[in-house]
């Protein structure tokens, strides 16, 4: 194909080009019947008859051609196949029969069998089987006078050999081929030697050559059949041909072709629109006129330069050289502004490459700017809307709308709001008086404007005090000496203009009518200010930004409600307990507060009981309802229940609260929610414990051996119905409890057995108290981002001695009550507590009286030394006194108002043998 642009002529085959964008107003006939392959049916018959007829004279020539040279090509095989048959067959029938009767003669055990006394008997059946085994015709042994001792015929056995067996008995091999009564054949000779080389015999094996030769008779028919399928492709390869031509050239002739293309070259250079042929190597095939003219090209015939030697707009060059197509992308060419459009020319069957056609659209050039312009801002709001607001922090919302517009929409950016908002706090509706610098991203940072956490100055008339106002502002010339931005503190903006801050859109940050702040955009490197387009881009982003700091707002005035809630709903600080040496961790989840609690709440009796809970969900209802349950836990520990009882209360409180519940729409089931109650007992050194669907209690004895008790899981709370059991253990001191809420080892990347058992790796560490014991799970447990809250309690512990214990049986006799007081104040002196002696004599004398009088034996007063005096009668009447005032006139009754009068608090607690009545006193 000859390489040229200009008027000379066009490339060959351009003209069959489908698709050719310069057809444009001439029919295409190719177009209708280019699947077909027959000639277009509207030329006219001769034209029709002289197209086809040429054609198939064409095809019919190179058909007669190829089978010429098939059939010679298939002659000449033959006659080597057969040539080289024959001389295969001689050489391979000498071959075989020689192999056959040396192999045969060597064999071990022949000359043995032919010095026999019956050598036939013994060699037949050996010649017979290596005849049928190898494939020869005969196995033939004889001895040194030529008798036969072997023959496939066993008549001939006992016969003269019949051939030349002197060389054979001279010691030579001797191969040759004879015609005998089976037909042509060759026979090989050879002797067989004694052990002193004598020669003793002979053995001969033969062949037919006819046997041999039908082998390679089995090649002919490969011949013939290559030969017939290579006629058959040469017969279709023929009529792809023709079919190839005549779609092709749609059935013209040279005539045709001839005249079509001058059609096709006086359209190229007639239309005023420019056409460029590239081919596929990235060089220029064709240019008209007007492409000539358009990229000032120079006329004439040359080689075909590449694309991208022509000096062409970076932009262009790129478009002609990619090879894909492009429909009406506006390009630069020197001081025009062009519109090109490209197809492949590939398409239909064509050659490779591509077709452009370039109009001449400069005075579009103004619009198309304006255009572009609106395109980006369009493409910057779209992206701002996703890059701002993809958390609910306030001054992470108010950083993500500067970074957003910084450089795309301006050089610096700032977002000031005010102090109430920046605290979660609803901002007044009026006029907002405090601002303070919330954000601040720029091209530089050494500028000297206000920085972040800067209280920013509001003085009337200023492009802030107008924003505040609730309106926008453009300063597009920052430069002129009465522009009011200066006024907000001129020497800052004296130097913010010496370093090239020359334009200023300001807007108001208002969300649901409330104003929240003031974000500016300033320009420094980019040299065109800001123009009306650009305040209406700005209004919409600060619209935007506004939503998304509101959003924020309420969610960190709701979330610090929800926390403070949850805070004061917790324990503040641990009571004083000698029983147990406690540590703990709360850790809220960061998706919100949620519904775990703890507790450590003293008993009678020295006693304390441990708590820790989960209510299901997250956010205020969550919150409040820990703080309900945490309220009747408490409430329901001042009645000394055992944990299956306090559980059971519990469990009824829970389900009312969600009848209570269900009743209001929208309120959230609480049913589900968990609970741990123990009870650790010092003196004894005994805890008991129930749970109701809560995690079972991890146990660290003093040894550090972990286990998890064997505590029934109980359902959780709100079921009602289903009892719950208590399991006692005895814990020796310095045992370490742990109890926990699931957030702690459960989470959506870990299994629940997953987390216990790293729970049990963390308790197994060598640690002296139960603050570390605490960090010490966290470091293992806590993962980066907890889903749910975490709450953990680790108690370790503690005995009271015996000698802080004293315990006496009363028998049931008045007369005994003052031994008892006599045993205690003896007690009492050994204490050091001689000041309590006389209101402790009342109290036992008083509630040991009662028992003895009213209620049942055993019974029994202990004195427990604690941070306070405890004084316990017990006795096993299950019937509880209740206080009363006695009148003027009566002489009894006033026992328990003294008991009440004389200790700082006092009650009574059920067992499972009756009760025990308590008083406490303060120590002095």
């Amino acid at each position: 194909m000859a390489r040229f642009w200009g008027r000379s002529r066009a490339p060959e085959g351009a003209g069959s080009t489908g698709g050719n964008p310069t057809d444009r107003g001439r029919p295409r006939p190719e177009r209708d019947q280019e699947s077909d392959g027959r000639p277009d049916p509207r030329l006219p018959p001769e034209r029709r008859r002289r197209a086809i007829l040429g054609m198939r004279s064409v095809a019919g020539q190179v058909f007669i051609l190829q089978v010429v040279i098939i059939l010679v090509l298939v002659v000449a095989a033959g006659i080597d196949i057969f040539v080289q048959a024959q001389q295969d067959t001689t050489v391979e029938a000498r071959n075989r029969s020689l192999a056959v009767a040396q192999t045969f003669a060597n064999s071990p055990g022949i000359v043995a069998a032919m010095e026999s006394a019956h050598p036939t008997a013994l060699l037949q059946p050996r010649a017979e089987a290596t005849r049928l085994a190898t494939g020869v015709d005969f196995v033939v042994v004889t001895d040194d006078h030529g008798i036969r001792y072997t023959h496939p015929i066993p008549n001939r056995i006992g016969k003269k050999f019949v051939g030349d067996i002197g060389p054979a008995l001279a010691g030579q091999t001797v191969t040759e081929t004879i015609n005998g009564t089976i037909g042509p054949l060759v026979q090989a000779i050879v002797p067989v030697f004694d052990p002193h080389h004598k020669v003793i015999g002979a053995v001969s094996a033969g062949i037919t050559i006819k046997k041999i030769s039908s082998a390679s008779q089995h090649r002919v028919p490969v011949v013939l059949g290559a030969g017939a399928l290579a006629l058959a492709l040469s017969t279709a390869g023929t009529w792809l041909v023709v079919r190839r031509l005549r779609r092709q050239t749609h059935g013209l002739g040279p005539a045709e072709m001839t005249r079509m293309y001058e059609h096709h070259d006086a359209v190229l250079h007639a239309v005023r629109e420019g056409v460029l042929i590239v081919g596929d190597d990235g060089r220029v095939l064709l240019a008209n006129d007007e492409a000539c003219r358009l990229l000032d090209l120079p006329l004439g015939e040359q080689d075909s330069p590449p694309v991208t030697a022509l000096g062409l707009d970076h932009r262009l060059a790129e478009l002609l050289a990619s090879g894909r197509p492009v429909t009406d992308e506006m390009v630069s060419a020197g001081d025009r502004l062009i519109v090109v459009n490209v197809r492949t020319t590939d398409r239909n069957g064509g050659p490779p490459g591509i077709v452009a056609t370039l109009r001449d659209s400069t005075e579009l050039r103004a619009l198309s700017g304006k255009a572009d312009q609106a395109r980006k801002r369009l493409k910057l709001l779209y992206e701002a809307s996703g890059a701002i607001g993809t958390t609910l922090d306030i001054t992470r919302t108010a950083e993500e709308l500067t970074e957003a517009v910084v450089p795309r929409f301006a050089d610096f950016a700032s977002v000031d709001l005010a102090e109430a908002l920046l605290h979660g706090d609803e901002p007044d509706r009026g006029q907002v008086v405090h601002l303070r610098r919330a954000a601040l991203h720029g091209a530089r940072p050494d500028m000297p404007f206000f920085q972040v956490g800067s209280a920013i100055p509001l003085t009337s008339g200023t492009p802030h005090a107008w924003a505040l106002d609730g309106r926008s502002v453009l300063e597009a010339d920052l430069s002129d000496p009465a522009s009011d931005w200066r006024r907000t503190d001129p020497a800052r903006t004296g130097r913010l203009i010496d370093q090239g801050i020359h334009s200023l859109i300001t807007v108001p940050l208002l969300a649901r009518g409330t104003l929240l702040g003031v974000a500016h955009f300033y320009r420094a490197q980019k040299q065109e200010p800001f123009d009306a387009d650009d305040l209406s881009v700005a209004e919409e982003l600060g619209a935007r930004a506004a939503v998304s700091i509101d959003n924020a707002r309420r969610y960190t005035r709701e979330h610090r409600m929800a926390v403070t809630l949850q805070h004061n709903l917790l324990p503040g600080r641990l009571s004083e307990q000698s029983a147990l040496d406690v540590a703990y961790r709360y850790l809220p989840a960061h998706a919100g507060v949620g519904g775990d609690w703890f507790d450590v709440i003293p008993l009678p009796g020295a006693r304390v009981a441990l708590v820790v809970g989960d209510v299901v969900g997250h956010g205020l209802h969550a919150a409040a309802t820990m703080g309900r349950l945490r309220t009747a836990v408490h409430n329901f520990s001042t009645l000394d229940l055992p944990p299956d009882e306090l559980l059971g209360h519990l469990d009824v409180l829970v389900n009312q609260i969600d009848q209570d519940s269900a009743a209001a729409d929208g309120e959230t089931s609480i049913t589900g929610a968990t609970c741990l109650y123990a009870i650790y007992d010092p003196v004894s050194r005994r805890c008991s414990m129930a749970r109701a669907g809560h995690l079972p209690p991890a146990l660290v004895r003093p040894d550090g051996t972990v286990e998890f008790p064997d505590l029934p899981a109980g359902p959780p709370l709100g079921l009602v119905g289903v009892p719950f059991e208590t399991v006692e253990l005895e814990l020796p001191e310095g045992s370490r409890l742990v109890l926990y809420t699931d957030g702690l080892v459960e989470d959506r990347s870990r299994d629940i057995d997953v987390g216990l058992e790293r729970l049990r790796v963390a308790l197994s560490q060598p640690v002296s108290t139960p603050e570390e014991t605490c960090q010490a799970v966290l470091d293992e447990l806590l993962p980066a981002h907890p889903t749910d809250d975490v709450a953990l309690l680790v108690a370790r512990t503690r005995a009271l001695r015996a000698d802080q214990v004293a315990v006496w049986e009363v028998p049931p006799d008045p007369a005994a009550v003052a031994g008892v007081r006599a045993k205690v104040a003896e007690r009492l002196a050994e204490w050091g507590l001689d000041l309590l002696e006389f209101t402790t004599e009342l109290i036992i004398s008083e509630l040991t009286t009662n028992a003895i009088r009213y209620a049942a034996g055993p019974i029994r007063v202990r004195l427990l030394r604690d941070r306070v005096l405890i004084c316990e009668v017990t006795d096993g009447s299950s019937t509880s006194p209740h206080l009363r005032y006695a009148a003027s006139t009566d002489e009894g009754g006033r026992g328990l108002f003294l008991v009440a009068q004389l200790s700082e608090r006092w009650g009574t607690r059920y067992t499972a043998d009756g009760k025990v009545i308590w008083a406490e006193q303060p120590l002095p």
